[in-house]
């Protein structure tokens, strides 16, 4: 007899007095190795096996499971396991390193303590994973509960309810919130969803708690089924609400405090959702639900103290409300035609011109006698103007693209782009324009700065009879670029990290700029008014909220390049920067200004391969990161890195003039026009077609909807409207609120359109809720219907755990 059979066995015998100990027993003989995929899905499918073979060993194992599962809370398990906490970081970040000096104490009652004792084994995350789903829903299918055990399962339905009601609740608080409400105002035209969702949950709760008898602790089925489909549009309409909100945060900005509300909310209308799925007729949904809970339940036990698991979540929002901000101002600027192709080139030969000179203040200042501070404040100033001045004038600075473009590759690689074969795909299409536009705009950067540069030291001799530099200082420079024998490509590493986080900025001021309205208050401060005309002062306002973050992402990057050297300095640290820009132009003074006797051709030839290293390091590393954080904040794990270098490859081989010259028709992507720039929608997508902006809420119109308040005193939650636009409904009063909810046999099932046929003038000529009542909630006393049911009875104290 196998050891799966033998516990199987004292399983089912243990039906009635469940310890957790023996339920490890079994685990324990399950897991396999995190590598050993197939040793893991033979284990899973020896189980099934016996369950098949036994029908009473499922039904004793899935009584075990449940009676074992009773003696815990269960209700903060569906309401908060999986869901982001509304502490703060810090607030958070205190109290687990609090635990690992004084560990926390463990709640007994909790479920998510009695997984963390089931699997305790760091690994065991990874072996779930490596099951094949047909193992899941075979598995699933045949712990099925027996009649005698209903009352078992009637307390789980009971919590699940319980736990669909306080979701319902958060949903509507999060939903109105004044700062999502500050965020997007027009969501106030929309806020009758976030209500009838809740509405809509408690109906639903109530009849089908008196359907299935749950009251008496009984699951009887009934003649007819509670359809979840009223509930489930609701969700979907919030779910609308939340991508159109999202979709405009390019607009309107949004905070931190925010963007952690809209990750709760998007997380609760999901778990929301999978609990509703579990209490649906449809085995594979249900099952499929049963599956995702139980995964979110074991990543949250194991993850529960984690630090680097807090960093990962918070960081993911960071992410999240950086890469939604891209710069405005053609930062984000990727070349996918022939026109885009020579705007990059002529950009980018705009820029090389002006860093020639940048280079050449920087060499002559030098020569200024200043303290360390002093000098890194000099050299911030000249990289910093100088890129601001670059960026005013439209031209742009070499491997600087890449870190713009994490809004791009976010949209391109989402959760609601295709399948993954189709998102590699389109990813790979996207490296290579973004590799081609990085090589025009090198070229654009080199081909002007070198040859300026080159000549501002022939001016500089020709007119004042000495060279610029003294060739010991022009050794110097050419030493800096050599990639054999000195630092050059680490510290263009560090480059490019300071390219990926001027990005990130550029992204924060964008963010700042719309969501603190800059422009508006600029155009208002009583002293630019004073200064400037009313023309002026308006094309100021909007200059300043346009260009706030590409001018300080340039900015803050110039000082990061200035400082970084005297930074080295001041603590013994060998680390400095290399920008290829910057590097042309230092070769042709270099070059030209070295001595006789120390020119040769290998010199030549190893500076100027130090000059392209320098710029392939700079590209590489601000792009990588950019990927990361991209790919971090739609919380998508692309974990085919091979597959994706081999469609490079495969591109490369097939099409090399792709990298190097635009296709003959430019590729589309997610959020990317012909011309390469980002495309911001305004509102969500319904089928296929944008929601209206007068979207209010319907119900199936399987379910009678009146014109009419009802003199009832029964409890009512439909939502009438006196829209004479509205799509033809029935006006019919009912008697009662269950006549009301009673099925119109001559209406085929279908959703309601949403359209109303207002415009926009309409609807913002009038206030937004005029088109919408809602009946009063009024239940009488000896209404036992939908009143609130009794309190289950408090189970008793959860036997403590072994240590």
């Amino acid at each position: 007899m196998s050891e799966i059979k033998r516990i199987l066995q004292q399983i089912t015998a243990l039906s009635d007095v469940p310890e957790a100990s023996v339920l490890k027993r079994l685990i324990d003989e399950l897991q396999a190795p995190d590598r050993e995929v197939e040793l893991a899905n033979a284990r899973i499918q020896e189980l099934i096996d016996i369950l098949t073979a036994h029908p009473e060993y499922a039904d004793g194992l899935s009584s075990f499971v449940l009676k074992l599962i009773i003696q815990y809370r269960q209700i903060a398990l569906f309401t908060d396991t999986g869901i982001m906490s509304d502490q703060g970081f810090f607030i958070s970040l205190r109290r687990l390193i609090g635990h690992r000096f004084l560990p926390l104490l463990p709640e007994d009652d909790s479920v998510v303590e009695l997984v963390a004792f089931l699997l305790d084994n760091r690994f065991d995350e990874r072996w779930l994973t490596n099951i094949y789903p047909e193992k899941w829903d075979a598995l699933v299918a045949l712990l099925k509960v027996s009649d005698e055990h209903l009352h078992l399962v009637a307390t789980v339905k009971n919590n699940i309810l319980n736990a669909i009601i306080i979701l319902s609740y958060r949903i509507t608080g999060v939903g109105l919130h004044p700062d999502l409400m500050e965020s997007y105002p027009q969501i106030l035209n929309y806020s009758a969803s976030f209500v009838a969702q809740n509405q809509e949950a408690v109906l639903f709760v109530n009849q089908y708690r008196e359907a299935h008898e749950l009251d008496t602790l009984t699951d009887i089925i009934p003649k007819e089924a509670v359809d979840p489909a009223p509930l489930l549009v609701m969700l979907e309409q919030c779910e609308d609400i939340v991508a159109t909100v999202r979709k405009r945060i390019y607009k309107t900005g949004i905070s931190i405090r925010a963007t952690n509300m809209m990750l709760r909310l998007d997380q609760s209308l999901q778990r929301m959702r999978i609990l509703t799925e579990l209490l649906t007729y449809d085995p594979k949904k249900r099952d499929k639900a049963i599956i995702e809970l139980i995964q979110t339940l074991i990543i949250a036990a194991s993850r529960r103290y984690s630090i680097m698991y807090l960093i990962d979540n918070n960081t993911k929002l960071l992410s999240r409300k950086v890469t939604e901000n891209a710069s405005r101002r053609g930062e984000h600027y990727i070349s996918t035609d022939k026109a885009g192709y020579r705007r990059m080139f002529k950009m980018a030969a705009t820029g090389g011109f002006v860093i020639a000179f940048m280079g050449t203040t920087k060499i002559l200042a030098y020569q200024l006698a200043l303290a360390p501070m002093g000098r890194a404040f000099v050299n911030s100033m000249i990289y910093g103007l100088g890129f601001v001045f670059i960026h005013i004038i439209h031209g742009t600075v070499a491997t600087k693209q890449p870190a713009m473009t994490a809004a791009a590759i976010a949209s391109t690689v989402s959760s609601s782009s295709g399948k993954k074969s189709h998102q590699l795909t389109k990813l790979s299409e996207l490296i290579v324009d973004i590799m081609r536009t990085q090589f025009i705009a090198i070229m654009g950067n080199v081909l002007m700065a070198a040859p300026v540069a080159f000549l501002i030291s022939f001016i500089w001799l020709h007119y004042t009879g000495q060279p610029m530099i003294n060739t010991d200082k022009a050794a110097h420079l050419l030493h800096e670029l050599d990639p054999f024998h000195s630092l050059a490509l680490p510290h263009a590493a560090i480059a490019g990290v300071y390219l990926f986080l001027s990005g990130l900025i550029a992204g924060y001021y964008d963010n700042l700029a719309v969501y603190n309205k800059v422009g508006a208050r600029i155009k208002r401060h009583w002293l630019v008014k004073k200064m400037l005309s009313k023309t002026w002062v308006e094309r100021f306002g909007d200059f300043v909220e346009t260009n706030l973050g590409a001018i300080m992402g340039n900015f803050i990057f110039g000082v990061f390049l200035g400082s970084t050297a005297t930074i080295g300095f001041i603590f013994g640290l060998p680390i400095d920067i290399r920008h290829i820009a910057f590097a042309s132009a230092n070769l042709a003074h270099g070059l030209f200004n070295v001595g006789a006797e120390q020119m040769s051709l290998s010199l030549v030839l190893i500076s100027v391969l130090g000059v392209a290293l320098i710029g392939l390091v700079n590209l590489m590393v601000s792009f990588t990161l950019a990927l990361i954080v991209a790919l971090r904040s739609k919380d998508v794990k692309i974990l085919e890195w091979g597959r994706l270098g081999k469609l490079l490859f495969a591109h490369l081989i097939s099409q090399p003039s792709d990298f190097l010259w635009p296709r003959e028709k430019p590729m589309k992507y997610a959020r990317i026009n012909s011309q390469g720039h980002m495309i911001f929608e305004d509102v969500a997508q319904k089928n296929g077609k944008p929601i209206p902006n007068n979207y209010v809420v319907r119900r199936l119109s399987d379910v009678q909807v009146t014109s009419q308040p009802i003199p009832s005193a029964e409890t009512t939650t439909d939502i009438h409207y006196n829209n004479d636009n509205s799509p033809a409904l029935t006006a019919t009063q009912p008697s009662s609120a269950s006549d009301m909810l009673t099925p119109v046999s001559e209406t085929p099932k279908k959703v309601v359109d949403l359209d109303d046929g207002l415009n926009d003038s309409d609807l913002n000529s009038a206030p937004p809720c005029d088109n919408i009542q809602y009946e009063n909630l009024a239940t009488q006393a000896d209404d036992t219907t939908c009143n609130a049911k009794t309190p289950l009875p408090k189970p008793k104290k959860p036997p403590n755990l072994p240590d």
